[in-house]
């Protein structure tokens, strides 16, 4: 059983997070959702407060946690909404028929090669960087100087956030078990198959990052092309967490794109 928090009332939302602090990633947009949705957010296998799994960590594996969540808590066809490594992981779902409609924020998945082994030799120095930094990161992350400089790659504007919103992913890439195996999964496994035309449950929509450096806007294509049902939107002047640099927008594109 995946741990997860349920907050408001109506159709049923659930949300998938990336690498990070589990369901508090979505704290920017959670209660906002909840005004209009009732929202299941979920803490993947090795985040937040769900036990590791036992075997291999992968995001087949990963997925199948969430698959089987949803199967066990009687959410068939529920919409479902991913960011990063989540995004990869609800499109995912739509490929395999699980769910309905579909949200898609940044996704991980459609590297070219090139890009990939640059994904990895970026974000596993930053992942081990806030790793030493973890007893100072709240001061670091409490001013803009320091947010700045270790959040560049993330957000596009990372000195207009507070560190209340974005201290707790960055401590959940430093503390999550699961952090290192998933980031092999994204970096050494399979990339994203795709779902032919008319094949998925529901609505897709994928919502990009103009400014996205870890997946980087280029790639919009390749998913637009694997997923060819799906509706792309773009974030203006955003980075790599839409619900960091842009959470009304991100709010009112989920809302608006799932029933």
């Amino acid at each position: 059983m995946l741990n997860h928090v349920r907050r408001g009332s109506g159709s049923p939302l659930l949300l998938v997070h990336g690498l990070g602090a589990g369901w508090r990633s979505w704290a920017p947009v959670i209660d906002d959702l909840a005004e209009r949705r009732e929202v299941i957010a979920v803490d993947l296998p090795g985040f937040g407060e769900t036990p590791a799994l036992t075997g291999e960590v992968s995001i087949a594996t990963l997925t199948d946690s969430v698959a089987d969540f949803i199967r066990e808590q009687g959410l068939d066809g529920v919409s479902t909404v991913g960011q990063s490594m989540g995004g990869r992981m609800v499109l995912e779902l739509a490929r395999r028929g699980v769910g309905g409609d579909t949200v898609a924020l940044d996704p991980g998945g459609f590297w070219s090669d090139r890009e990939l082994a640059v994904f990895g030799a970026t974000l596993r120095p930053s992942i081990a960087l806030v790793r030493a930094l973890r007893g100072v990161l709240p001061a670091l992350l409490g001013n803009p100087v320091g947010r700045t400089l270790l959040l560049a790659q993330l957000s596009a504007r990372p000195w207009a956030l507070s560190g209340e919103t974005v201290l707790p992913d960055v401590r959940g890439l430093a503390d999550s078990p699961s952090t290192g195996a998933a980031l092999d999964a994204l970096t050494k496994g399979p990339k994203q198959e795709g779902a032919p035309a008319g094949t998925v449950p529901g609505r897709v929509t994928i919502g990009w990052g103009r400014r996205d450096l870890v997946t980087v806007p280029r790639q919009a294509a390749r998913a637009t092309e694997l997923f060819p049902d799906a509706v792309l939107h773009w974030f203006e002047r955003c980075g790599h967490f839409p619900q960091w640099d842009a959470p009304r927008e991100a709010t009112q594109l989920i809302l608006d794109s799932t029933d």
